[in-house]
């Protein structure tokens, strides 16, 4: 029995066609990244639209208006797009909602007319526009429909006639790009598209509503693959920010965008901005774009450290912690260690700590910036997508965190660790360090060099209960006004302590819970006491070694860096600015040391 032609369409047959072409995406994801090589070899250009179109999928519900069904499409994905592919499949829909002026239905024309206005939104959203691509493809299948709007009038037969254009057009990709020509391989966001089509036409052909809306949509696949190629990379972090409410036109957030790196995508428009780009200064770029617009979340892949972990592992335990541990970026990169950034907002503004801001911005807003900073942990999510890309080429994770009675960071990770572990079958074990900056720093690094050593892991995971007991950490606070504003310290006794001049000493108990440990009237008699105490422990036992931070106060952590060698014989591992997130509390011109006993 023949099916009937379909002349109108509406936001409901957009809703479902969107449904069943996302579907199609999903269930290909792994095919995707096997064959992703442009612009960067980072095989996640699946992953990416998967996450995509699953948080479209999440985030709408159908509408009788193809207008509105449209905007909720476009709004779900600027705010749910991830890398390259992704914004730029954001983008489409975005314009597809602008061109659809105030449409309840639409015949073929119509919507033929739309589609081909859709593409220069999706051209003027790159830098740089390279043919070859997903968006040859788009444009492609555009020309086509808008050839036939005049000869055809069924959208189901057009969708199935346009398949044919759309495999060409693909295959093509391979004599466009020398990358893909070299490889023997087409784009593969170009195939995204394609897929994302097929999805369409299965739906046209077998008319099945029923399993299509009681189907679960699969998940965002966790399986890295093993296909990526070595390589160098020029720009290291792979960068995306959701801004609302940008001042700055498109053409100058491209310019600027330009001057920080390459792979520029802007979706959107100044009420919600999606942007996208590869580069190596991730926090000059949002310190500059705070001032035009609220940025209101933020991603950032570091993309060597991905390249690290599928062809250049030095060992075959991962190691990760987060971004309170401080330690020198030489050390990090030098241990290939993992590092997940805590959130931090000033006001409405996100950033991440140490990666999208840096100590001296922090410090600088900090002073001058009239909100204080809040801080939130990192999520569940963040946790599962790295432990499941380790866990592809790691035979176990050790992951190490600040305490758990400051953060709930470390339950985050607990929880994605035994959900990696069930599905991959390999160990994440999970540790609350009970303490933070410098103290976890070094138990992170003294872990680094057992695994450069070839410690067994049962020994292994004895000795870091033991290295967690053995690690101190002793802040000296310059003033109190900074934990007063956090809420950490009272009101009426920050004056008090202002009035008298007070300098008081931090540091964690065994459980990981702050304490005081003494307090003085000026920071050289601060330093003396922490000094004295530490000469105390080292007396009964050697101190294997030591980091000194500082928060924005280089001469003081010289200060202390001097004496703690006179003590010791030794340098320090590290002087490093202290973390921001813990800066917020200690405040501008707070010095610290944090040992580890042999």
């Amino acid at each position: 029995m023949n099916k009937p032609p379909v002349y109108l369409v509406d936001g409901r047959y957009l809703y479902y066609t969107f449904l069943a072409g996302a579907h199609r995406v999903l269930l290909n994801q792994t095919e995707l990244n096997r064959i992703n090589v442009f612009p960067v070899n980072d095989k996640d250009t699946g992953t990416n639209l998967a996450s995509t179109v699953r948080s479209i999928i999440d985030g709408i519900r159908p509408d009788r208006s193809f207008t509105t069904t449209a905007g909720f499409i476009a709004e779900a994905a600027l705010i749910g797009a991830r890398g390259n592919s992704g914004v730029i499949f954001a983008q489409f829909f975005y314009g597809l909602s602008l061109e659809s002026g105030d449409k309840h239905e639409l015949t073929f024309a119509e919507f033929a007319e739309m589609i081909k206005k859709s593409v220069r939104h999706m051209y003027q959203a790159v830098a740089n526009p390279v043919e070859g691509t997903m968006l040859t493809v788009v444009s492609d299948w555009a020309d086509f429909l808008y050839s036939r709007r005049e000869s055809l009038t069924d959208f189901d037969q057009a969708f199935i006639e346009s398949m044919e254009v759309l495999k060409k057009s693909l295959i093509e990709t391979k004599e466009k790009l020398k990358v893909l020509k070299t490889m023997n391989l087409v784009d593969a966001g170009a195939k995204g598209f394609v897929l994302f089509i097929e999805g369409v036409i299965d739906l046209i052909r077998s008319k099945n509503l029923r399993t299509l809306v009681t189907e679960v949509p699969p998940l965002v696949t966790l399986v890295h693959s093993e296909a990526s190629e070595a390589e160098d990379i020029e720009y290291r972090y792979c960068t995306e920010a959701l801004i609302k409410d940008l001042t700055m036109d498109m053409p100058a957030v491209q310019d600027m965008l330009q001057r920080y790196g390459n792979s520029a995508v802007i979706a959107g428009a100044a009420k919600t901005t999606r942007i996208h780009i590869h580069t190596n200064r991730p926090a000059e770029l949002f310190h500059e774009l705070k001032d035009f617009g609220t940025i209101t979340s933020q991603k950032v892949d570091d993309m060597v450290r991905q390249n690290e972990v599928v062809k250049k592992r030095k060992w075959n335990i991962a190691l990760v912690t987060d971004s309170t541990c401080d330690l020198s970026q030489e050390l990090l990169d030098f241990y290939q260690i993992s590092v997940v950034p805590i959130n931090l907002n000033f006001g409405d503004n996100h950033y991440l700590d140490k990666v999208t801001i840096t100590p001296d911005q922090f410090y600088d807003l900090l002073e001058h910036n009239p909100t204080f900073p809040r801080t939130s942990q990192v999520n569940e999510r963040t946790f599962t997508n790295l432990y499941s890309h380790l866990a592809s080429h790691y035979d176990a994770v050790i992951s190490i965190h600040l305490s758990g009675q400051l953060s709930g960071t470390l339950l985050s990770s607990q929880k994605a660790a035994k959900r990696i572990s069930a599905e991959f079958g390999k160990p994440v074990h999970v540790f609350d360090s009970r303490s933070l900056t410098g103290a976890l720093g070094l138990i992170v690094l003294r872990t680094a060099m057992a695994i450069e050593n070839g410690v067994p892991m049962a020994d292994l995971l004895f000795s870091i209960d033991g290295w967690i007991k053995k690690s101190k950490v002793f802040v000296s606070v310059k003033t109190l006004k900074y934990m007063v504003k956090g809420g950490r310290v009272s009101g009426p006794k920050g004056v008090i302590s202002a009035m008298l001049n007070i300098k008081p000493i931090v540091s964690l108990d065994e459980n990981g819970k702050a304490l005081l440990i003494g307090k003085t009237f000026s920071q050289s008699s601060n330093m003396k006491l922490v000094i004295k105490k530490i000469s105390l422990l080292h007396a009964r036992q050697q101190i294997w070694n030591y980091v000194v931070l500082h928060a924005h106060n280089p001469s003081g952590a010289i200060d202390y860096a001097n004496r703690m060698k006179l003590l010791t014989g030794r340098d320090p591992v590290s002087v490093v600015d202290i973390s921001p997130v813990i800066g917020m509390n200690a405040g501008v011109g707070a010095t610290a040391v944090s040992i580890m006993l042999t």
